[in-house]
Protein backbone atom coordinates (compact mmCIF):
# COMPACT_ATOMS: atom_id res chain seq x y z
CA UNK A 1 0.00 0.00 0.00
CA UNK A 2 1.43 3.36 -0.67
CA UNK A 3 0.54 5.75 2.03
CA UNK A 4 2.46 8.60 0.71
CA UNK A 5 -0.61 10.69 -0.37
CA UNK A 6 -2.25 10.26 3.06
CA UNK A 7 0.59 11.67 5.24
CA UNK A 8 0.50 15.40 6.21
CA UNK A 9 4.47 15.79 6.81
CA UNK A 10 4.44 17.62 10.07
CA UNK A 11 7.13 20.13 11.69
CA UNK A 12 5.57 21.70 14.43
CA UNK A 13 8.80 21.99 16.93
CA UNK A 14 9.14 25.85 18.22
CA UNK A 15 12.89 26.27 17.38
CA UNK A 16 12.17 24.99 13.72
CA UNK A 17 13.82 27.57 11.01
CA UNK A 18 13.33 28.16 7.43
CA UNK A 19 15.84 25.20 6.47
CA UNK A 20 13.94 22.51 8.36
CA UNK A 21 10.83 23.74 6.99
CA UNK A 22 12.15 24.33 3.53
CA UNK A 23 13.05 20.23 3.97
CA UNK A 24 9.74 19.33 4.55
CA UNK A 25 8.86 20.91 1.58
CA UNK A 26 10.93 19.14 -0.61
CA UNK A 27 10.88 15.85 0.83
CA UNK A 28 6.74 16.52 0.54
CA UNK A 29 7.05 17.35 -3.21
CA UNK A 30 9.90 14.43 -3.46
CA UNK A 31 7.51 11.59 -1.86
CA UNK A 32 3.77 12.82 -2.71
CA UNK A 33 2.61 13.37 0.35
CA UNK A 34 -1.06 15.07 1.31
CA UNK A 35 0.46 17.81 2.68
CA UNK A 36 3.30 19.90 4.58
CA UNK A 37 1.98 21.03 8.23
CA UNK A 38 3.48 23.85 9.98
CA UNK A 39 2.89 26.63 12.66
CA UNK A 40 1.11 29.60 11.12
CA UNK A 41 4.40 31.57 10.77
CA UNK A 42 5.29 29.36 8.07
CA UNK A 43 2.72 29.28 5.93
CA UNK A 44 3.65 32.28 3.19
CA UNK A 45 7.46 29.83 3.30
CA UNK A 46 5.32 26.78 2.81
CA UNK A 47 3.22 28.39 -0.03
CA UNK A 48 5.87 29.54 -1.57
CA UNK A 49 8.32 26.73 -1.56
CA UNK A 50 5.13 24.29 -2.45
CA UNK A 51 3.54 26.15 -5.43
CA UNK A 52 2.97 24.96 -8.45
CA UNK A 53 2.88 20.99 -6.50
CA UNK A 54 0.34 18.59 -5.75
CA UNK A 55 1.23 19.23 -2.14
CA UNK A 56 -1.43 21.19 -0.02
CA UNK A 57 -0.13 23.64 2.55
CA UNK A 58 -1.09 22.47 6.06
CA UNK A 59 -1.41 24.85 9.44
CA UNK A 60 -2.12 24.52 12.84
CA UNK A 61 -4.64 26.97 15.02
CA UNK A 62 -5.13 27.42 18.23
CA UNK A 63 -2.40 25.61 18.91
CA UNK A 64 -1.39 23.40 21.51
CA UNK A 65 -3.61 24.17 23.99
CA UNK A 66 -6.93 25.50 22.03
CA UNK A 67 -7.74 27.44 25.36
CA UNK A 68 -7.64 31.28 23.77
CA UNK A 69 -10.78 32.92 22.77
CA UNK A 70 -12.35 32.21 19.98
CA UNK A 71 -12.13 35.47 18.02
CA UNK A 72 -8.49 35.07 18.37
CA UNK A 73 -8.14 31.25 17.16
CA UNK A 74 -11.00 32.35 13.86
CA UNK A 75 -8.37 35.49 13.24
CA UNK A 76 -5.22 33.15 13.27
CA UNK A 77 -7.60 31.07 11.01
CA UNK A 78 -7.74 33.77 8.08
CA UNK A 79 -4.93 34.96 8.26
CA UNK A 80 -3.55 31.70 7.70
CA UNK A 81 -5.49 31.66 4.66
CA UNK A 82 -4.55 34.86 3.69
CA UNK A 83 -1.51 33.55 3.68
CA UNK A 84 -2.28 30.66 1.44
CA UNK A 85 -2.99 27.72 4.08
CA UNK A 86 -5.01 25.09 2.19
CA UNK A 87 -5.75 23.06 5.65
CA UNK A 88 -6.57 23.95 9.28
CA UNK A 89 -5.94 22.02 12.06
CA UNK A 90 -7.61 23.41 14.87
CA UNK A 91 -7.46 22.69 18.58
CA UNK A 92 -11.19 22.41 20.41
CA UNK A 93 -11.30 24.44 23.41
CA UNK A 94 -11.20 21.43 25.97
CA UNK A 95 -12.30 22.89 29.32
CA UNK A 96 -15.33 24.03 27.45
CA UNK A 97 -15.71 20.45 26.54
CA UNK A 98 -14.86 19.24 29.99
CA UNK A 99 -17.52 21.79 31.52
CA UNK A 100 -19.83 20.61 28.64
CA UNK A 101 -20.58 23.90 28.12
CA UNK A 102 -21.23 22.52 24.12
CA UNK A 103 -22.42 25.80 22.42
CA UNK A 104 -19.06 27.05 23.13
CA UNK A 105 -17.35 23.90 21.56
CA UNK A 106 -19.53 24.25 18.48
CA UNK A 107 -19.39 28.03 18.09
CA UNK A 108 -15.66 27.98 18.41
CA UNK A 109 -15.19 25.35 15.90
CA UNK A 110 -17.51 26.47 13.87
CA UNK A 111 -15.99 30.49 13.64
CA UNK A 112 -12.78 28.82 12.32
CA UNK A 113 -14.54 26.74 9.59
CA UNK A 114 -16.68 30.06 8.78
CA UNK A 115 -12.75 31.52 8.13
CA UNK A 116 -11.56 29.36 6.57
CA UNK A 117 -13.94 30.03 3.56
CA UNK A 118 -14.26 26.51 2.74
CA UNK A 119 -10.78 25.18 3.05
CA UNK A 120 -10.49 21.96 4.84
CA UNK A 121 -10.51 21.78 8.18
CA UNK A 122 -9.31 19.50 10.49
CA UNK A 123 -10.48 19.26 14.34
CA UNK A 124 -8.39 18.51 16.61
CA UNK A 125 -9.92 16.34 20.06
CA UNK A 126 -7.16 16.04 21.99
CA UNK A 127 -8.37 12.62 23.11
CA UNK A 128 -5.71 11.40 25.67
CA UNK A 129 -7.19 14.13 28.23
CA UNK A 130 -11.33 13.20 27.70
CA UNK A 131 -13.37 10.11 28.06
CA UNK A 132 -14.47 8.08 25.47
CA UNK A 133 -18.03 9.73 26.33
CA UNK A 134 -16.17 13.08 25.29
CA UNK A 135 -14.80 12.15 21.96
CA UNK A 136 -18.28 11.20 20.65
CA UNK A 137 -18.99 14.43 21.89
CA UNK A 138 -16.48 16.39 20.24
CA UNK A 139 -17.00 14.18 17.18
CA UNK A 140 -20.10 15.28 17.27
CA UNK A 141 -20.43 18.72 17.60
CA UNK A 142 -17.13 18.75 15.31
CA UNK A 143 -20.09 17.90 12.37
CA UNK A 144 -22.71 20.17 13.54
CA UNK A 145 -19.91 22.99 12.75
CA UNK A 146 -19.01 22.03 9.25
CA UNK A 147 -16.01 20.59 9.65
CA UNK A 148 -14.41 18.13 7.88
CA UNK A 149 -12.07 15.96 10.09
CA UNK A 150 -11.25 14.64 13.62
CA UNK A 151 -8.26 14.33 14.76
CA UNK A 152 -6.49 12.23 17.34
CA UNK A 153 -4.42 14.69 19.00
CA UNK A 154 -1.66 17.66 18.83
CA UNK A 155 1.02 15.11 19.41
CA UNK A 156 2.75 17.68 22.22
CA UNK A 157 -0.01 16.27 25.70
CA UNK A 158 0.20 13.28 27.63
CA UNK A 159 -0.69 10.90 24.97
CA UNK A 160 -1.00 10.45 20.79
CA UNK A 161 -3.41 8.61 18.59
CA UNK A 162 -4.68 5.24 19.70
CA UNK A 163 -6.13 2.73 17.18
CA UNK A 164 -9.26 1.95 19.33
CA UNK A 165 -9.95 5.71 19.83
CA UNK A 166 -9.94 6.28 15.95
CA UNK A 167 -12.02 3.40 15.56
CA UNK A 168 -14.35 5.33 17.90
CA UNK A 169 -14.26 8.19 15.67
CA UNK A 170 -14.91 6.72 12.76
CA UNK A 171 -18.16 5.17 13.50
CA UNK A 172 -19.14 8.27 14.81
CA UNK A 173 -18.70 10.16 11.90
CA UNK A 174 -18.97 7.65 9.72
CA UNK A 175 -19.30 8.93 5.84
CA UNK A 176 -19.95 12.37 7.25
CA UNK A 177 -16.32 13.53 8.50
CA UNK A 178 -12.91 11.96 8.04
CA UNK A 179 -10.55 11.24 10.50
CA UNK A 180 -6.90 11.82 11.16
CA UNK A 181 -4.84 9.67 13.61
CA UNK A 182 -1.82 11.97 14.42
CA UNK A 183 0.93 12.04 17.51
CA UNK A 184 3.47 8.83 17.90
CA UNK A 185 3.16 7.41 15.04
CA UNK A 186 6.58 6.23 14.28
CA UNK A 187 6.67 3.12 11.58
CA UNK A 188 5.20 1.78 9.47
CA UNK A 189 2.78 -0.97 11.19
CA UNK A 190 1.77 2.18 13.54
CA UNK A 191 1.07 3.71 10.35
CA UNK A 192 -1.34 0.57 8.76
CA UNK A 193 -2.62 0.00 11.92
CA UNK A 194 -4.42 3.13 12.17
CA UNK A 195 -5.36 3.50 8.61
CA UNK A 196 -6.73 -0.09 9.13
CA UNK A 197 -8.96 1.00 12.26
CA UNK A 198 -10.48 4.20 10.07
CA UNK A 199 -7.84 6.93 9.42
CA UNK A 200 -8.22 8.66 6.61
CA UNK A 201 -4.99 10.92 6.96
CA UNK A 202 -1.90 10.30 9.29
CA UNK A 203 0.17 13.51 10.59
CA UNK A 204 3.25 12.83 11.37
CA UNK A 205 6.87 14.26 11.77
CA UNK A 206 8.83 11.27 10.19
CA UNK A 207 6.58 10.87 6.66
CA UNK A 208 9.47 9.71 4.68
CA UNK A 209 10.35 6.80 7.55
CA UNK A 210 6.58 5.73 7.55
CA UNK A 211 7.06 5.06 4.03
Amino acid sequence: MNIANMIDHTMLKADAGAEIIRRYCQEAKEYGFASVCVNTCHVPLAAQELKDSSVAVCCVVGFPLGAMLTTAKAFEAAEAVKAGADEVDMVINIGALKDRNYDLVRADIKAVVEACHARTVKVILENCLLTKDEIVKACELSMEAGAHFVKTSTGFSTGGALAEDVTLMKKTVGEKMKVKASGGIRTPEEARAMLSAGADRIGAGNGVSLL
